[in-house]
């Protein structure tokens, strides 16, 4: 265990030697977690940092190990709907979490109108976060009024700058490890496939309502596919439907990797050796801009200020809340980045 750090968050407390950082989020907004969780690492390099999360982030958190030094599962709370709350399961979770008597619970799961509470509850000697700000000021030391219509990024990054932590940059990262490579590999398909050599289609997200429409993605493909790139239609195992739709309206020709519901890792390093990644506004967007893939995001309902990626130029966002791109849009924009990639595709046209 690390010895305590002599960073203090005020001069009232001592060292800080324990963090409990709840986020029980999906991929998306864990990696748009990862600046704050650096820029906490680096004003606290001895503190313990736990990470309090869903259980599949226990995999993301494994990750990173420079910045988090624990998993945590939330076992659920009363008013957030990421996991059904069992009582007493939440009673004894509670009650171990307070007799470790961390010196900071920090709250980064949204704007705290029901996640305060749980903050409240897990006993640590200083509890900071953001609040609601229609509900008036907190402790203003500590907590922050909920900034609205600032990227993700910026958001998690004003809370931990607003703890006397300077930033350490807005770059995401996704570490990969050999074993990511080992899985894909199982698949002869996925292994024969070159580096550049196809662009990956992600037709699925985690609600319906953000998915642009498997024909469009279909027509899109076809248009890549007679380009001369391969293309492959990644997912996973509850989008292997959407990624299906996808294959049988290009009329084969392509490689349905979700079919092969591939691990968290072997998936990032199928998208990190892809020419493009085209896809709607899910977890996969944020892990192409980690693993510096350029990216085409169609937004479809929810807000690109908040999600798009920051790089404009790598990474082209579309559409929004009330307006789908049409297909020529999305084919203009892959064009665009695969010109800037070093391969003329500008006879890509819609059908």
């Amino acid at each position: 265990m690390r010895a305590a750090s002599r960073r203090c968050l005020s001069p009232q407390l001592p060292p800080v030697k324990s963090v409990v950082v709840f986020r029980a989020l999906k991929l998306g907004d864990m990696l748009c977690a990862v600046p704050a969780f650096r820029a906490l690492r680096r004003g606290l390099p001895r503190a313990r940092i736990a990470l309090l999360a869903l259980p599949w982030a226990r995999q993301f958190a494994a990750r990173f190990p420079d910045y988090i030094d624990e998993f945590i599962e939330f076992p659920g709370y009363p008013g957030l709907p990421e996991r059904e709350c069992r009582a007493e399961e939440l009673a004894l979770f509670l009650k171990t979490m307070r007799e470790r008597n961390f010196d900071l619970a920090l709250q980064m799961h949204g704007s705290g109108n029901v996640s305060n509470g749980l903050i409240a509850s897990l006993g640590a000697r200083v509890s900071a976060g953001f609040y609601p700000a229609e509900e008036g000021p907190r402790d203003r030391e500590w907590y922050l009024p909920y900034p609205e219509g600032a990227p993700e990024i910026e958001r998690n990054l004003a809370l931990i700058r607003h703890l006397g932590f300077p930033s350490q940059g807005r770059a995401i990262e996704f570490p990969l490890w050999e074993g990511d490579g080992t899985e894909l590999c199982r698949f002869r398909e996925l292994a024969e496939l070159s580096p550049g050599s196809y662009v990956c289609l992600h037709p699925g997200a985690s609600l319906r309502e953000k998915c642009w429409p498997p024909e469009d993605f279909a027509a899109v493909g076809k248009v890549i596919r007679q380009s001369g790139l391969a293309v492959v239609v990644t997912g996973n195992r509850t989008e292997s439907g959407l990624a299906g739709l996808v294959a049988a309206g290009m009329g084969g020709g392509c490689i349905d990797a979700a079919s092969r519901d591939l691990g968290l890792g072997a998936l990032a390093l199928l998208i990190g050796n892809s020419r493009l990644l085209i896809c709607n506004d899910t977890g996969v967007s944020h892990l192409a801009t980690a693993l510096g893939v350029p990216s085409v995001v169609v937004f479809t309902s929810t807000d690109p200020v908040r999600w798009a990626p920051l790089d404009g130029t790598r990474h082209r966002s579309l559409g929004g809340p009330g307006r789908i791109p049409a297909r020529e849009e999305v084919l203009h924009a892959a064009r665009s980045l695969l010109s800037i990639e070093g391969e003329d595709h500008s006879c890509m046209q819609a059908p």
